[in-house]
């Protein structure tokens, strides 16, 4: 079904503030100061859709917001109030996102794909002495594209349909395998296929022995055990998955390499709100019959 811009973001309101309201408000017990002319609700949603129209910063969205659909949000706050403000929702906005994952029934599949993606945070070459993410972020290489980069490594598990259902960043010279540790924890008794990142057949068998979880990857040609031949098969056709569900949540909507984010509370909120907006896709497809494109034109309009 075919919506207009306002009408999506009636609709997002909407499915945000009855999960905030049944919810979300609980979190939020305890916070000092008056209840705020500009909802919680209000902001998760500008949180979720800037990804359905994925301008550089929120500079830039918000200012789209206002000229086009102040109505909408008629106290809709300056760029700085959002950013203090969605930081501080940037927990909820996460449990959210759980909720549609549970939701869409992606905590009950055995069958998960896992990978690292890179998550650059400052020029490779720039000074880093008064980077805010000094002492957290690091150096990295990703190997398949010959990548050299300072920032975080995504490591995420997804569905077979691309769906996060766990994801985490680690510094960027984490070794794939320790940085796997961080999502694999979260599931038990699963089948997980991955690229040879994540080969270690001593590794590959203490994590089924900790919790369960079967990591499933082709072999090197200098090993003496091979897999069968169709198994590769198999694999070949599963890496395709895992490289066209990561491609997704990775270059839909804003860039992973281009958040601009400048603290590491900025950086978590706005990963964790790319994740929530891909799953808020799928619950929008699904229980609501709205296929939601990507508007990259007016991003540069």
């Amino acid at each position: 079904m075919a919506v207009d811009f306002e009408t999506l973001l009636t609709v997002v309101f909407v499915v945000v503030d009855d999960w905030y309201q049944d919810y979300g408000q609980y979190l939020q017990q305890g916070k000092r100061g008056a209840k705020p002319t500009f909802s919680d609700s209000e902001v998760l949603t500008l949180l979720l859709c800037h990804d359905f129209i994925p301008f550089p910063g929120e500079t830039q969205f918000l200012g789209f917001i206002r000229a086009n659909y102040q109505g909408c949000f008629p106290a809709l706050l300056s760029q700085s109030q959002f950013n203090r403000r969605a930081r501080a929702l940037r927990l909820v906005l996460e449990k959210l996102r759980q909720h549609w994952v549970h939701q869409l029934g992606a905590t009950e599949q055995q069958l998960l794909l896992m990978d690292a993606k890179p998550v650059p945070v400052v020029g490779y070459k720039r000074d880093k002495t008064h980077s805010a993410f000094r002492g957290s972020a690091d150096y990295g290489v990703c190997v398949s594209r010959k990548l050299h980069y300072f920032g975080f490594k995504l490591v995420a598990l997804t569905t077979l349909d691309g769906l996060p259902v766990v994801f985490e960043l680690v510094p960027a010279n984490t070794d794939d395998r320790p940085a796997a540790e961080s999502v694999l924890v979260h599931v038990y008794g699963c089948d997980v296929f991955a690229d040879k990142g994540f080969l270690s057949e001593t590794w590959q068998e203490d994590q089924r022995d900790w919790h369960g979880n079967r990591i499933w990857t082709a072999k090197k040609k200098n090993q003496p055990d091979q897999n069968p031949k169709a198994f590769d098969q198999l694999l070949n056709s599963v890496r395709e998955r895992i490289e066209g569900a990561f491609n997704e949540a990775q270059n839909t909507g804003r860039n992973l390499e281009r958040l601009l984010a400048k603290t590491i509370l900025g950086l978590c909120t706005q990963v964790i709100a790319k994740m929530a907006s891909h799953a808020l896709k799928l619950v929008l497809r699904r229980f609501y019959n709205i296929d939601v494109q990507t508007f990259e034109y007016l991003a540069v309009a």
